[in-house]
């Protein structure tokens, strides 16, 4: 099935993430993740690419698991940085071959050191989408940020780029996490204004140890509430505590999205089913309301 018949039936959908292990790592813990996660039932499940690319073969073979074996409509990741446009159209063809219709098509982030981009290269996540429209019928997505992203000079900026990511044909949008949902609303405001009216996925990440909080900042440019900001001082130095804290403030953002008309809702999982069935436990009965199940 394709994610854009998923985001268009009117229901709140719910996806969850999945990264694959680094090149050489063991890849049991996470098939065992996914199955967990499958056994979720969420909408889709997307797999993404890796630093440095390392990890695409993985990518592939994971999101052929998902869908093929466990049933549930995958989405793969694919980015710029960390692929030649020879191995684009060879990654395409291995997803084509698995009956994989989803792609999530990325820039990705720089790796320190990189020679980026050269002629062998795509540069924009914009060019990225042509090329996937060109060689098949796939559903592509791509990623906006409700913040702007780190590299541009303001958020003006970041629009007129996630507009050309629209206007190349891209079918619905993810957001980069976020801590505050006035943020995202904020955002889906600037974002019509500019006529891009895509169908847009709230990515939230239930942030469950201190130092992932460090790291999400300094990569992404995300802040951080005053309120997520004393819960992390208050129990970061408690694993149990901050977990269960963690999920909590995750379920609550969740719910605040689906009661402000919200329809996609994607679980940054961090490969822990454990973090994924709590979260779908605690809005279960959200979603049969929202979705006439009840």
């Amino acid at each position: 099935m394709k994610i854009i018949d998923v985001l268009n039936s009117g229901k709140v959908s719910v996806s969850c993430e999945l990264f694959p292990p680094k090149a050489g790592g063991n890849f049991s813990p996470v098939v065992q993740a996914a199955d967990a996660i499958a056994a979720l039932r969420p909408d889709f499940m997307s797999v993404t690419y890796g630093a440095g690319g390392g990890t695409s073969q993985n990518t592939v073979a994971i999101a052929s698991h998902i869908q093929n074996d466990l049933g549930i409509t995958a989405l793969a990741h694919l980015t710029c940085v960390s692929s030649t446009k020879d191995h684009v159209a060879a990654m395409l063809d291995r997803l084509k071959e698995e009956h994989i219709e989803n792609i999530l098509a990325l820039r990705g982030d720089i790796p320190e050191g990189m020679d980026f981009p050269n002629p062998r290269q795509y540069r924009y996540a914009f060019e990225l989408i042509d090329e996937i429209k060109e060689r098949g019928d796939f559903c592509i997505g791509a990623a906006c940020y409700p913040e702007g992203h780190v590299e541009c000079k303001n958020k003006a900026e970041d629009l007129d780029h996630l507009k050309e990511k629209a206007d190349r044909g891209c079918d619905f949008l993810t957001t980069q996490m976020f801590f505050d949902n006035n943020v995202l609303y904020s955002f889906l405001y600037r974002a019509l204004l500019r006529e891009i009216r895509l169908p847009v996925i709230a990515g939230v990440m239930p942030v469950t140890n201190q130092a992932q909080i460090q790291r999400i900042c300094r990569l992404s440019g995300t802040s951080l509430t005053p309120k997520f900001k004393a819960i992390a001082d208050k129990f970061g130095d408690n694993p149990k505590a901050l977990k269960q804290a963690g999920i909590a403030y995750a379920t609550e953002q969740i719910v605040d999205l689906i009661a402000n008309g919200v329809r996609g809702i994607h679980i940054y999982t961090m490969n822990k089913p454990d973090v994924a069935a709590k979260i779908m436990q605690n809005i279960s009965y959200l979603l049969e309301d929202t979705n006439g199940t009840n």
